[in-house]
């Protein structure tokens, strides 16, 4: 079969398309294959270096999330069937409740061979059912962004209607908590730097938007549209780069899931956090519970995933380096 990886990781150039053997299932495992696959910025950082500082294992097989259809079960599988379309869960042994040590052993992508390749051979316990309206391109967005903002604002977040919520930027995660903020009747607040971008914010729903460029004390923005009071819930992606901001945007007893770091790290003073007893949590992906969990929302209000470009497999490099220009509005896939 064919497979992308990653065996110095020096940038996009060092994802390699290799032969490798079909995977044989294990008796509890079952042999996907992939038809679909989407990117997510630690899927960047890894291929830049981010594996090497990580300690990651290498040759790596990169990317997390992956959709296909069984074609070959264990012996003693029990949850599927060849022929059943299926999504993998970022962490393959996260199965519910809180996170343990050993879930960080089983990220795919990054522990362990990820999901750009032909097949797959995967355990039954680290993959979900996909929803029957959804394609093997929708289906692959969900794994890391759209469990991680379901994890942010409803498993964690425990949001409730009429509540506000500010989300940072047009990638996936900011879109997928925008469209699950709606469905619980919350109203949303979205920045972005782009003018059309916003324009499209406002289509899927945004009650209020910012150019973040034009506005660069957009905190100040968010506080006028909430009355000074600020808002419930801030999906923070950027980190040290707009922390203070959110801080400053959040009300008193609001909460900041921390999920990215895309402007960085670096040193937030934490007085205004202890003054305006701010819950700040810092929210990494979630269990296949939240993702069954979300299915079933998302299913029942047909919320569609938003894809902006989906790349042929030979075409993966390209793939990375749409997603390292920003221009992208929502997911960039892989079709397989």
């Amino acid at each position: 079969m064919k497979t992308y990886e990653i065996a110095e990781p020096r940038g996009i150039d060092s994802l390699n398309l290799v032969e490798r053997a079909t995977p044989q299932p294990k008796a509890t495992e079952v042999l996907v294959r992939v038809r679909a696959t989407a990117l997510n910025y630690r899927d960047l950082v890894t291929v830049k270096g981010g594996a090497v500082t990580r300690g990651i294992r290498l040759p790596l097989v990169p990317l997390s999330d992956g959709a296909g259809e069984v074609v070959e079960a264990g012996r003693e599988v029990t949850r599927f069937k060849p022929g059943e379309r299926v999504v993998a869960s970022f962490f393959q042994n996260w199965l519910a409740g809180s996170p343990h040590p050993s879930c960080f052993r089983s990220a795919l992508g990054g522990a362990i061979d990820g999901t750009l390749a032909e097949y797959v051979a995967l355990s039954e316990d680290g993959l979900v059912r996909i929803p029957d309206y959804m394609s093997f391109e929708e289906a692959a967005t969900l794994p890391c962004a759209a469990v991680t903002s379901w994890n942010a604002l409803v498993t964690m977040g425990r949001i409730t209607a009429g509540e506000t919520v500010l989300v940072l930027g047009t990638g996936g995660v900011s879109i997928f908590a925008l469209q699950f903020a709606r469905i619980h009747g919350a109203r949303v607040i979205a920045t972005s730097s782009s003018d059309a971008k916003l324009a499209r914010l406002g289509e899927l729903g945004a009650a209020g938007v910012i150019n973040y460029k034009t506005t660069p004390d957009w905190d100040v923005q968010v506080l006028e549209m909430t009355r000074g009071e600020g808002v419930d819930h801030v999906i923070e992606v950027g980190g040290a780069g707009t922390l203070a901001k959110s801080i400053r945007s959040v009300k008193i007893g609001g909460t900041i899931s921390l999920i990215g770091l895309l402007g960085g790290g670096g040193q937030i003073d934490p007085m205004p956090m202890l003054l305006k007893s701010v819950t700040l949590r810092g929210i990494f992906v979630g269990s296949r519970a939240m993702f069954e969990e979300m299915n079933r929302a998302m299913e029942v209000n047909q919320v569609r995933p938003v894809i902006d470009r989906i790349f042929p497999f030979s075409q993966a490099r390209e793939a990375y380096r749409y997603l390292e220009s920003g221009a992208h509005f929502g997911k960039v896939c892989i079709a397989v």
